[in-house]
């Protein structure tokens, strides 16, 4: 059994974590926290959120001998938590036993002058940065069986990866044309903050972040080619639906295009190649990533649809799959009954 700790743990995120690691068979949950100035300090986590009733949990206010004590007493350590928290903590966590897997973006991007550009603060862990492994769990096993540090991906670009990697992988984008994604993200995706702006009766479908979102670098840093993403968000809760359209090189048939996709994915448990374009209820509260492409030969043009959910594989889901590969158990493991 492996010794489990959430910081962050009452947002939308970490409650998830919660629920996911209390119903692992090889996990077991050794604390919650929470900032130690967070009106949510004290509380069980039950009196957040109904659906963990049955959990005894209380929100621990987070502190300086609580980072040190958790690096060495926990075997993981997940961090639901702003970036620039993130940024702060990580040298401690990381400095004894314990492996951390950061949910936050502090550690997706490695070029540091981007990340101040798009974070809008100074990334000044360039040891815990150079240690950290990129989680796209699918595409990055390898690198996350070993390594210490996880940088989980966000959601937009775990959707975004998840359908555009296998045509990068097998060479088939027209360089000279940029993908162009689409994508449509529930409320939650927002944080459990309340705000005007993200506020269930106020939101109406709109496009925002437009040509200047934070996942626009991620996105393009492992991908490997510039792209055009351009977020909305919706009036639901939970969900990400990314619409990509690409332009592959001339010649290319929709029997190149099934191949890329079988080939990538055919032994990955999580993900499903679907026989028709996939909708947000089709993943929502489940770990899946839905794929669905259709290729016009004519043109060259081709429309890949990904769908997901925002918490669980655009975060949580996805953390606990890292830690499956972390530990050698089947990326499955207490995500799919």
């Amino acid at each position: 059994m492996y010794s489990v700790s959430i910081i962050g743990a009452s947002g939308y995120t970490g409650a998830q974590l919660v629920q996911l690691v209390i119903q692992h068979p090889k996990l077991v949950l050794a604390g919650t926290y929470v900032s130690q100035n967070s009106s949510d300090a004290g509380k069980g986590i039950a009196e957040l959120h109904g659906n963990l009733a049955h959990v005894d949990a209380t929100l621990t206010p987070i502190s300086d001998a609580a980072l040190e004590e958790m690096a060495n007493g926990v075997d993981f350590i997940f961090l639901a938590t702003p970036h620039e928290a993130s940024h702060d903590w990580m040298p401690i966590l990381s400095s004894g036993k314990a492996k951390v897997l950061d949910l936050s973006g502090a550690f997706r991007l490695k070029d540091t002058d981007v990340f101040e550009q798009f974070y809008g603060f100074p990334h000044t862990q360039k040891q815990s940065l150079a240690q950290a492994v990129y989680g796209l769990a699918e595409w990055h096993e390898a690198k996350i069986a070993s390594a210490d540090v996880i940088a989980v991906p966000g959601c937009y670009p775990t959707a975004s990866l998840s359908a555009l990697k296998p045509l990068a992988h097998n060479n088939l984008l027209d360089e000279s044309v940029r993908p162009v994604i689409n994508a449509v993200s529930g409320v939650s995706g927002a944080g459990r903050k309340a705000s005007l702006t993200t506020s269930y009766f106020e939101v109406s479908l709109q496009a925002y972040g437009v040509l200047g979102h934070r996942h626009t670098p991620e996105i393009e840093a492992y991908l490997g080619t510039p792209v055009i993403f351009t977020p909305h968000l919706g009036n639901f809760k939970r969900g990400i639906l990314a619409t990509v359209t690409v332009k592959v090189k001339a010649g290319t048939t929709s029997a190149q295009l099934e191949q890329a996709y079988t080939d990538a994915y055919a032994d990955k448990p999580i993900v499903r190649l679907r026989k028709s374009f996939p909708k947000i209820d089709d993943v929502a509260h489940t770990p899946f990533v839905d794929l669905h492409w259709k290729l016009d030969e004519t043109s060259g043009y081709a429309v890949v649809t990904a769908a997901i959910d925002n918490v669980m594989k655009g975060a949580a889901s996805q953390a606990i799959q890292c830690l499956n590969i972390m530990t050698k158990q089947p990326v499955e493991t207490g995500l799919v009954l």
